[in-house]
């Protein structure tokens, strides 16, 4: 069973033509049992409708922090106390400015101000925009008030250029965000696991090998690595996985 089961995760999608992916990260972590409840941005609303991620969160996507059937229940802050977590992604450069001088002018900008739930920001914008030195300023400032960041990941963008500024894989936002609601009970410990087959060569065509699949190291160096331990998995053949947040050298012999 996933760390997510019946948690109430409230996803905010901000203005970024990765805005599309948060489809695909809602439907993972429903998968592993969380409650979705999306707040949109305006801008947001250009790059994808409410209706696609309402219809895939079941609940009705809150963007309008003056909606009189919100407000009627102070609408921020019952989204704000009924999170276990808050996860934005995409996490336009402007949303990251406005969170890092603590500006509540959107729903989303004052359900993260209001909640005293984890909250993880996934950035996604063109590299330049990423590596100016204002946008780091205001991360920094951010990681040391306690947010977690996931990303951006490298590769090409949507604007044509390539580095760093991509949307993180699903897979990373969701890990990160149970090692954040998962108590850290090994934290302070190193862990070396070992998985998955050896190969051991006879000669540059035919090797020795088992079926090992390397399934049950993979399940055990993530599950320590949840739980706050440092974690160093020596991955074998066919166990080509890598460990989200923790080191993996990957070896035949």
């Amino acid at each position: 069973m996933s760390v997510l089961e019946g948690k109430n995760i409230v996803l905010a999608v901000t203005g970024s033509i990765a805005a599309y992916k948060s489809c695909e990260i809602i439907r993972e972590m429903m998968r592993r049992g969380a409650k979705m409840q999306v707040v949109m941005t305006k801008n947001a609303q250009k790059f994808i409708t409410p209706l696609t991620l309402q219809t895939l969160s079941g609940h009705k996507v809150a963007s309008d922090p003056f909606d009189l059937e919100w407000e009627s229940e102070i609408g921020h802050i019952s989204l704000a106390d009924g999170a276990d977590a808050v996860v934005v992604a995409p996490a336009s450069a402007s949303f990251i400015g406005k969170m890092s001088a603590g500006i509540a002018d959107t729903l989303a900008g004052a359900v993260i101000l209001a909640t005293r739930a984890p909250v993880i920001v996934c950035p996604a914008m063109n590299v330049n925009m990423f590596a100016n030195p204002i946008v780091q300023e205001n991360l920094k400032k951010l990681r040391d008030a306690g947010i977690e960041f996931v990303g951006p990941a490298e590769g090409d963008l949507a604007c044509g250029w390539e580095g760093s500024g991509r949307l993180s894989e699903t897979e990373d936002i969701t890990a990160t965000l149970e090692k954040a609601l998962t108590p850290d009970d090994l934290k302070g410990k190193k862990l070396l696991v070992t998985a998955g087959a050896s190969r051991e060569h006879i000669d540059p065509v035919r090797f020795i090998s088992n079926p090992s699949t390397g399934k049950m190291g993979h399940a055990i160096a993530r599950a320590a690595w949840l739980r706050g331990a440092e974690v160093v998995l020596v991955s074998g053949a066919g166990a080509c996985n890598q460990l989200p947040g923790g080191r993996t050298v990957e070896t035949e012999t």
